[in-house]
């Protein structure tokens, strides 16, 4: 069992007197931040915001704690430090990538995207047919939103080049089959790009075992700083046309980044690792190897998340006015629960805050999806979603507070 009474004393906004009273439930839109990433944020601005990489003390620590961020993230990620990178945004990772694709592709090669994802993990693709590329989309189901990997196979052939999907969509919620899907594009020659920016909050994933060549995720969701993570398997990643300044050309970690990376929040996403490790100490968990940590505090959340979640999508699933987008079954999905119903998404997301609960409401860039299930768009969705820091107590408070404002 999950000791939340343990988690919680991580996070500083739980002692925050102006937070107090107030369940938060748009955790889809970025979590709390641990106190292990603060402290080492405040540390590096206090101690050592300088030039890193210099033979002086300070600049010489301010390089060692980049390092080590990329070093223990990329253990814990199941893959090779120099595969790990960093970006402003996961957006901004995925731009970059596109122009490396298109560089990279020929008139002609296709690629298979997702009506299923956020804007970023399809957009910048879809682009690519303004050089001549192939688009093809692999359509989610108009009743359930689901991903059949069996239509995927339909769509693939010598062709195809890349095939890109979420983890789990951050409206539809169910968590997708990646190392199926993965094998599915690798046996007819495809690459593979996965947003994971939807599963990773709840849990950071063995991308090594999973096996796609591109993992991207938002460390600003997952407890961190305001920064995009991104995993690019090498085999892929010196393939393509480098990105940014010439003289990088040969080191990994830099091809796909052409600004210079946030320093010290790099810096700071070491602190994702060390409220891992001392997750997995103070439940007895700690593995072997960094990825075997991570899997068993990957488990670990998932457990109390889905004990948590399955009364709500009951909840919802019993309101004849509403509509439930995504599974019924907690253990399918993310706790990442969207609600179309007569009344605006952003209205009732207005009405939750008069109880005390912080929820959103609207489109959440995943226009397509939605549109693909026929909701009024006009009305949007409105979205409740946690991690494994939310209480029992909490969902009560929420279900309460749904109960009034529905």
């Amino acid at each position: 069992m999950l000791d939340v009474d343990f988690v919680r004393k991580q996070f500083p906004a739980f002692s925050e007197p102006s937070l107090e009273g107030q369940a938060f439930f748009e955790n889809a839109g970025g979590s709390y931040t641990c106190g292990q990433v603060i402290n080492r944020l405040t540390r590096f601005y206090t101690q050592r915001k300088v030039q890193p990489y210099a033979p002086y003390q300070a600049s010489e620590l301010a390089g060692a704690e980049m390092d080590e961020s990329r070093a223990r993230l990329a253990a814990m990620l199941g893959v090779e430090t120099d595969e790990v990178s960093f970006g402003p945004s996961t957006t901004q990772n995925t731009y970059v990538l596109a122009q490396a694709f298109r560089k990279w592709m020929d008139p002609g090669d296709a690629i298979i995207v997702t009506n299923q994802d956020h804007e970023a993990n399809t957009g910048p693709w879809r682009r690519l047919a303004e050089d001549g590329i192939e688009v093809r989309e692999w359509k989610i189901d108009p009743e359930t939103g689901h991903l059949n990997p069996e239509h995927l196979s339909d769509l693939l052939d010598d062709r195809v080049r890349l095939v890109c999907f979420p983890h789990c969509s951050n409206v539809v919620g169910e968590i997708n089959p990646v190392g199926e899907i993965a094998a599915l594009a690798h046996a007819a020659g495809a690459f593979v790009c996965v947003d994971g920016v939807s599963y990773a909050p709840h849990g950071l994933p063995d991308v090594g075992a999973l096996g796609p060549d591109i993992y991207l995720f938002s460390a600003y969701k997952t407890y961190g700083p305001h920064q995009g993570v991104m995993v690019i398997r090498r085999n892929l990643g010196m393939l393509l046309p480098n990105q940014a300044h010439y003289f990088n050309a040969d080191v990994l970690y830099k091809r796909f980044t052409p600004a210079g990376p946030d320093h010290a929040q790099v810096a700071a996403c070491a602190g994702m690792v060390d409220y891992a490790e001392a997750l997995a100490a103070h439940h007895g968990v700690l593995g072997e190897t960094t990825a075997a940590t991570g899997a068993a505090v990957h488990d670990l959340m998932r457990a109390h998340e889905t004990a948590l979640l399955q009364p709500v999508l009951d909840y919802v699933q019993s309101r004849n006015s509403v509509r439930l987008i995504g599974p019924s079954e907690a253990e399918k999905r993310a706790p990442t629960v969207t609600i179309a119903a007569n009344v605006p998404g952003e209205e009732l997301a207005a009405n939750l805050a008069d109880h005390g609960v912080m929820a959103g409401g609207g489109d959440f860039y995943a226009n397509r999806a939605l549109e693909a299930q026929k909701v009024d768009m006009d009305k949007g969705v409105l979205r409740v979603s946690f991690v494994h820091y939310t209480t029992q107590g909490e969902v009560d408070q929420l279900l309460n507070a749904l109960e009034a404002v529905l």
